[in-house]
C-alpha cells in the first residue's frame, strides 16, 4: 500500500508542478482561462500516469483535491478589496473540509495500485482496445470539465463580490455545511456497514438510508448548490453559474444512478424489496411494505 501511495502522491505532484507551469505559460488574460488551461493540463499530467500504471483510478481523487486549489489560485490572483474577506474565508474553509473529508473517504477504501472503480472494470469491458481513448474522454476529461463548471461561484467569491455578507450567505453555508455532514454521515455508516462480515451480500437499510438510497449523492449535489448560492449572494450578476449545480446534478441523476442502481439490483437479492420502499435520493419516509398490508407472510 506504501508503494500505491507513493505512486498516487506522485503523480498528484506532477500534475501541481504541470498546472502551474501551464497556468505561468499561457497567453491568456482571464483567471477563468488561465486556470482552466492549467485544469485541464493537470487532468493529461494524471491521465499519463493511470495509462502507465492501467488503472484509472489515480484520477479518482481529482474530483475533491482540485477545488481548494482552483478557490486559493483565483484568491491569490484576485484584485478584489478585503470587504468580501469573510465570505472568501468561509467558503475556502469550507471547501477545504468537504475536499479532506472525500479524499480520506476515497483513500480509506482504495486497497492499492491493484484496486480499481468497478466502473471503469465495466467500460473497459465494454469499449475493448478503445478503452484508454474513453477513459480519457470520459473517466478523467468530462468529470474535470463538470468539477470545473461547478467551481464558477468560487470565482465569483474569491475575484467578482461586490456584496457584503447578508441572509444568503447563511442559507449558503446552512446548505453546504448541511450537505457536507450528510455525505460524510452516509459514507460512515456504509464503511462501517461494510466492515462487519455478516453484512457482506446485504443492503444497508438504517440510519440515513432509511429515509433515501443514496443519501451520498444527496450531499454531494447538494454541495455543489451551496457554492452557487455563495456566488449568487457574492455577485448576482453571475446568475448563470447555476449552470455548474445543475450539471452536476444531471450527470448524478442520468449516469451515477443508474449505474449504481443496476449494480445493486444485480448483484442484491433484496435490493428490489428495499427500492421499492425507499425514496432514491431526497429522504422520505419509508413506504409501507406491501406483502405486510396484504397479511402476506405473517
Amino acid at each position: 500500500m506504501s508503494r500505491a501511495l507513493q505512486a498516487i502522491s506522485t503523480a498528484y505532484v506532477a500534475a501541481l508542478g504541470f498546472a502551474i507551469a501551464v497556468a505561468c505559460a499561457v497567453p491568456y488574460e482571464h483567471p477563468i482561462a488561465i486556470v482552466f488551461a492549467a485544469d485541464v493540463a493537470a487532468t493529461c499530467a494524471v491521465f499519463a500516469f493511470s495509462f502507465a500504471f492501467r488503472n484509472s483510478s489515480f484520477y479518482d481523487p481529482y474530483w475533491s483535491v482540485a477545488p481548494p486549489v482552483i478557490a486559493a489560485w483565483w484568491w491569490i490572483g484576485s484584485e478584489g478589496s478585503g470587504e468580501g474577506d469573510a465570505r472568501r474565508w468561509l467558503v475556502l474553509a469550507l471547501v477545504t473540509i468537504w475536499a479532506v473529508r472525500l479524499t480520506y473517504n476515497w483513500a480509506r477504501g482504495w486497497t492499492g495500485l491493484d484496486h480499481e472503480d468497478w466502473r471503469y472494470v465495466d467500460i473497459q469491458d465494454k469499449a475493448g482496445r478503445a478503452y484508454w481513448a474513453v477513459s480519457f474522454v470520459g473517466i478523467h476529461m468530462l468529470p474535470t470539465l463538470w468539477v470545473f463548471v461547478g467551481c464558477l461561484p468560487l470565482y465569483v467569491v474569491m475575484a467578482e463580490g461586490v456584496r457584503p455578507l447578508g441572509w444568503l450567505d447563511g442559507v449558503a453555508a446552512f446548505v453546504t455545511a448541511g450537505m457536507i455532514w450528510i455525505e460524510a454521515r452516509a459514507d460512515k455508516e456504509l464503511f462501517e456497514f461494510k466492515g462487519s462480515e455478516r453484512n457482506r451480500g446485504q443492503t444497508l437499510d438504517t440510519g440515513l438510508r432509511r429515509y433515501a438510497r443514496h443519501p451520498n449523492y444527496l450531499g454531494e449535489m447538494g454541495f455543489w448548490w451551496g457554492l452557487f448560492l455563495f456566488g449568487l449572494a457574492a455577485n448576482p450578476a453571475w446568475w448563470w453559474t447555476i449552470l455548474g449545480a445543475a450539471s452536476i446534478t444531471l450527470m448524478f441523476r442520468f449516469v451515477s444512478l443508474p449505474m449504481i442502481e443496476g449494480r445493486m439490483s444485480a448483484n442484491r437479492p433484496d435490493y428490489a424489496a428495499y427500492a421499492a420502499r425507499t425514496s432514491a435520493v431526497l429522504p422520505w419516509p419509508p413506504r409501507p411494505d406491501r406483502k405486510a398490508e396484504d397479511g402476506i407472510g405473517r
